[in-house]
């Protein structure tokens, strides 16, 4: 059958190490991306085994129904041995560096992440993880987990990763990898893959928004926790001495399915930079790795140590906590709900002891929060601290039975009874205020940010103008009445527009600008601001923001043809221009129905690249089928191919003459076939007389052949037998008026 692929990875179990997000990058460029250029064998493809995601999705329903707020569940782990010593190809390059790459493939899966059991990396190598559509991890060095010979590394979009290890001539030998952990994701984690951010609950409130004024500092000590192939939530915490040690504390129920915190990820600072809509924020500040110092069921707590302190840049706060076991007259709660970005929870009346709670791990000593009064909690929240209305942590999140549509009755493990487990490490002091190192510089009057462009898609087509929105946000201390916003594409002019208002510090506003002339090709718009209420900005790193997009203006339309096989889920294809820069993609396919796919396509003079993957490697002819596509627009065929290019082929074309006015008489030409062998058939349209001068230009601009055709025979041929196969521009000049299209020959 067509789906007994051969499994090259022997799997020794089917769940446990965890799975995290990966931390602490320090760029470069892998080679890999660049493989068919610099002569590099192919990665060998390792295929992990189909996962039974309906099963899982009907286990996590099953939890939800029952009233478990227990870890985010969205990724299953296999459990694999794949080390850089027996699996998957070696490359010595020109300048003495050795590369190390293999290729994992997940069928099905919405993204795939790994953790190195193994992580052994000299100074001077780096380690890259990339998929197909150009997301890229890394490089990750011995600087990303210090100390520690294991690495958890978050999930990158897509059914295919490559694992890359580059390592310099000088240290050759001296490293050693090897992946214990496969995390098939197998619903969005809540990170950007395929779902809307704010995907919790809606009466869920984004921290930025007014609710979250008062808390500002407590914001900056939560983070979202990537553990065991789910999430959860936790908070930096201060100790007597005041000297920032990143002592951590969670819900001991994280641990579920035999995680360990030391391949745990803790991602600080990703909040909404608007209250409404949620946009993404920052998604890098993270930190790799935990020490478990100590764990009590009895109140479900977990107190961990980061294995690095959050760098000066995170800017986090360190909260403080109440040890007394007094009654709060309120309850904050600061959370990742169902691994969603950053929410604030309140319940404005006091909260009472409520002990040898169980909600699924067993008996604990809680606070009782019932109800809330703004916000809920979700799975993902489990692990949260409860602030009472002093600022003072009282306890983390258990479970309890909280939605939207029933916001009653959620249980924190209370820290008064997890407090003798962990004095020895916090110290005695039965109350203590929150920490904030000052890493910030000095209070900055007059800060003025913008934060996000929207309102301009990735892909302009036919228009010659775009109407961006903006969100502008005041960082400063002072409230912000004035600002001047300035924007341009990079190449054109600048141009400026006032912003009046009166914006409170640290809130935001969206802001439309008026329209921009924009032409053909890739572009870069950058919007940025000057003189916050008529004052030099005080902090300009925060000023600008650029969004890249490409535009086909003038465009035609050209519509992608495809009949696939019987298995339309082992087909993908992508367009990208000549530049590298993917316009469209498509593909998983449904198996067993092979009515015929169309795609529109917006594009403007430039050349591109087709590019039709097939999983199995038979190609959509044959033998699973009668599968073909074609790319075609007007009266041209710019692509066609029967199907049989086993697992993928790529083909160039070209579009030229979009808006070109044509000459009186309403001279156009036809031409086929093309693809071409180099015979190639013209036709003439409109009244013509003399003679017409032709010229056959590679991609270059360089002109490779030329000649005449008769004006007045509106049948002609021109014959190529001396140019190679590859895509050319046919030019057509009569008087000062030019003609063109795209030929593409093929021998």
């Amino acid at each position: 059958m067509k789906r007994a692929l051969p499994l090259f990875v022997l799997l020794t179990g089917l769940c446990c190490p965890s799975f995290t997000q990966a931390q602490l990058a320090f760029g470069g460029q892998p080679y890999g991306v660049r493989a068919s250029r610099l002569g590099m064998p192919d990665a060998p493809e390792l295929r992990l085994p189909d996962v039974d995601v309906a099963a899982l999705e009907a286990e996590d329903a099953a939890r939800t129904a029952a009233g478990y707020k227990g870890v985010y569940r969205f990724g299953y782990m296999h459990s694999v041995q794949l080390d850089s010593q027996n699996h998957g190809v070696w490359h010595t390059m020109p300048n003495g560096d050795r590369v190390w790459r293999v290729a994992l493939f997940c069928p099905g899966a919405k993204g795939i992440g790994v953790i190195f059991s193994d992580y052994v990396v000299p100074e001077g190598a780096h380690v890259f993880l990339y998929n197909h559509q150009g997301d890229r991890l890394g490089g990750f060095t011995a600087q990303s987990n210090p100390g520690h010979q294991v690495l958890g590394v978050q999930p990158v979009k897509g059914d295919h990763l490559t694992i890359e290890y580059v390592e310099p001539a000088n240290v050759a030998g001296q490293g050693s990898l090897t992946i214990g952990t496969v995390t098939h994701v197998y619903r969005s984690p809540g990170m950007g893959f395929d779902r809307d951010l704010g995907d919790s609950g809606a009466c869920n409130v984004n921290t930025i928004c007014p609710s979250g004024d008062d808390w500002r500092p407590e914001i900056r000590s939560v983070a979202l926790v990537l553990a065991g192939g789910g999430s959860c939530t936790g908070t930096l915490v201060n100790n007597c001495a005041n000297d920032s040690i990143p002592y951590f504390l969670t819900a001991n129920h994280c641990l579920e399915g035999g995680a360990t915190p030391d391949t745990w990820v803790f991602r600080f600072n990703w909040d909404s930079p608007v209250c409404d809509p949620t946009e993404n924020g920052p998604t890098d500040m993270t930190v790799s790795g935990s020490t478990q110092l100590v764990a009590n069921p009895g109140s479900d707590m977990l107190f961990l140590q980061l294995n690095s302190q959050p760098p000066p840049e995170f800017d986090v706060t360190y909260s403080g906590w109440d040890a007394t076991g007094a009654v709060p007259d309120s309850g904050t709660c600061i959370h990742h709900p169902r691994g969603d970005i950053k929410k604030i929870s309140h319940d404005n009346n006091p909260q009472a002891q409520a002990n040898a709670i169980d909600v699924g791990s067993g008996p604990a000593d809680c606070w009782h929060v019932f109800n809330w009064d703004s916000g809920t909690t979700e799975p993902g929240s489990s692990g949260s601290a409860l602030w009472n209305q002093d600022h003072r942590i009282i306890g983390q999140l258990y479970g309890g039975a909280a939605t939207c549509d029933n916001n009653v009755d959620d249980y924190y493990g209370r820290f008064d009874v997890s407090y003798p487990f962990i004095s020895e490490w916090l110290g005695d002091c039965d109350t203590l205020d929150l920490l904030d190192p000052g890493y910030t510089v000095p209070v900055i009057q007059n800060d003025a940010a913008i934060t996000s462009i929207s309102n301009v898609g990735a892909n302009i087509c036919g228009d010659s103008a775009v109407a961006p929105n903006v969100t502008l946000k005041n960082n400063g201390a002072a409230f912000m009445q004035t600002v001047s916003i300035s924007y341009w594409i990079i190449g054109g002019a600048s141009n400026i527009v006032p912003w009046v208002g009166n914006l409170a510090p640290n809130q935001t506003v969206n802001v439309s600008l008026p329209a921009i002339a924009i032409s053909t090709g890739p572009q870069t718009l950058v919007v940025g601001t000057l003189q916050p209420n008529g004052q030099l900005d005080g902090n300009s790193a925060d000023n600008n923001d650029t969004l890249e997009f490409v535009a086909n203006t003038p465009a035609e339309e050209v519509i992608l043809s495809l009949s696939p096989d019987d298995y339309g889920q082992d087909i993908t294809w992508e367009l990208s221009n000549d530049q590298g820069t993917v316009l469209y993609q498509g593909g998983p396919y449904a198996d067993g129905d092979t009515t015929t796919i169309e795609r529109e396509f917006c594009l403007g003079e430039d050349c591109y690249v087709f590019t039709i993957n097939d999983e199995f490697g038979d190609g959509i002819c044959c033998t699973e089928g009668n599968g073909h596509y074609t790319i075609e627009g007007g009266f041209t065929t710019y692509v066609e191919s029967d199907g049989d290019y086993g697992f993928g082929e790529t083909q160039e074309f070209c579009i030229a003459g979009v808006g070109v006015p044509e000459p009186a008489g309403s001279i156009g030409f036809q031409l086929w076939p093309n693809p071409s062998n180099g015979n190639v058939n013209i036709r003439l349209s409109g009244a013509n007389s003399g003679t017409i001068a032709w010229t056959l230009s590679d991609l270059a601009g360089r002109t490779v052949n030329f000649g005449t055709l008769n004006g007045t025979t509106v049948d002609q041929s021109i014959r190529l037998p001396g140019s190679a196969e590859g895509s050319y521009i046919l030019r057509l000049r009569i008087g000062d008026q030019l003609v063109a299209k795209p030929l593409l020959l093929k021998r």
